[in-house]
């Protein structure tokens, strides 16, 4: 595995869980595991859970797309000196643009095939916003390179496959839908909501909305702070929990401010995961009102606490009034679906007890697992 970041190493996003519990769940089957990473402020190796933690340290300086040169560069020669202590690799997967570089150098050198997981696009996460910036046209001249020079090509959901294939022309034959997971049991926390939300200054039996995620323009936390005030209109004691970094944190909470619902919203920036699951365990909704969403591990995370989930339509995984409720990525719509989810907390509890039971059926690690060994079987 390359990767710029995992659970135990550098922390960042979606990706952390997905490499290290998927390298976790490989090893248990018995497949020997290597996860090559930045080493942050941990030591250079590791062996946890039978996985190798083989970290990298590379220098700092400069925008992504220079720190990224430099951890390629160190992963490369890592490997050349893993690879003589424990013998050739007959897998290198890759995962997002940050390491194709050093996939890239090690495919020609060895003509070695590998296997890349999109999780996300330049363009998804910006749009067009950014469309004359270098660094995102280099990041996406990087993500055209991964589609031409691998093998085989991992998307988490038929919508991300679309948005890949219009972006970069793979051809068919690549493309492999592999969809994230979770283990089933780890957010479910048994705990008193109210306890939690009194700790936080809330009232213990105030509904409580609470978004996670980067406070970036794709995860829509501006969508969500406009709907406050809607949604107050009619549920004046519901109260909205935000958790995340991101360039739009100032933003939303000036927006906040602006709005005159500052005293509703409650912005906790960068949480540890305890603080999180906690969270997710004391909400009574938790709002997904992302731009534009791959995947969403939020919503496994969500239907394994058992908690409804309002989100955008551009959630790929939810079945509309089944495992949550979808709607338009506007501040009108998004109130109406918190307004909607709140009206009858009994009710829609159902929806994430329901999504619940997917991840027992279709998003386990040891489904995702499985097929991601197919995939590997390709080469």
């Amino acid at each position: 595995m390359f990767s710029w970041e995992s659970m135990h190493s550098v922390k960042v996003g979606g990706i952390s869980p997905h490499v290290s519990e998927l390298s976790y769940s490989l090893a248990k089957m018995g497949h020997e595991v290597h996860v090559f990473t930045r080493a942050g402020n941990f030591t250079e190796y590791e062996n946890i859970k039978g996985v190798h933690y083989q970290r990298v340290k590379h220098e700092q300086s400069g925008g992504i797309v220079e720190q990224m040169d430099a951890m390629c560069n160190a992963m490369y020669e890592r490997y050349n000196v893993v690879k003589d202590l424990f013998g050739e690799f007959d897998v290198l997967h890759g995962h997002d643009w940050h390491p194709v570089n050093v996939l890239v150098r090690i495919g020609k050198e060895e003509d070695k095939p590998f296997v890349l997981t999109y999780h996300s696009t330049e363009y998804g996460r910006n749009g067009n916003v950014f469309a004359e910036w270098w660094e995102a046209k280099e990041i996406s001249r990087r993500e055209w390179l991964a589609g031409y020079e691998a093998s085989q090509i991992i998307v988490t959901s038929e919508r991300l496959k679309n948005e890949v294939q219009w972006l970069y022309q793979i051809p068919e034959y690549k493309m492999n839908i592999v969809p994230n997971a979770i283990f089933e049991g780890k957010t479910k926390r048994n705990l008193d909501p109210g306890k939690v939300k009194k700790k936080y200054g809330l009232h213990p039996f105030a509904p409580v909305i609470l978004f996670v995620g980067r406070m970036a323009y794709q995860k829509g936390p501006d969508i969500l702070v406009r709907a406050v005030p809607l949604v107050l209109d009619v549920h004046w004691g519901a109260r909205f929990v935000l958790i995340g970094e991101g360039e739009m944190r100032m933003h939303c909470e000036w927006l906040a401010q602006s709005l005159g619902v500052g005293d509703a919203c409650l912005f906790l920036g960068y949480c540890s995961e305890g603080t999180k699951y906690e969270w997710l365990n004391a909400c009574d909704v938790v709002a997904v009102p992302s731009r534009n969403e791959p995947f969403g591990i939020i919503v496994l995370e969500a239907w394994d606490a058992e908690k409804p989930v309002v989100a955008t339509e551009a959630v790929p995984i939810i079945d509309n009034f089944k495992t949550g409720i979808l709607c338009h990525p506007t501040p009108e719509s998004f109130a109406w679906g918190i307004k909607y989810a709140l009206g009858d907390l009994l009710q829609t509890k159902e929806l994430g007890k329901a999504g619940r039971r997917l991840i027992h059926t279709v998003y386990s690690w040891e489904n995702v697992s499985k097929e991601t060994l197919n995939v590997y079987r390709k080469l």
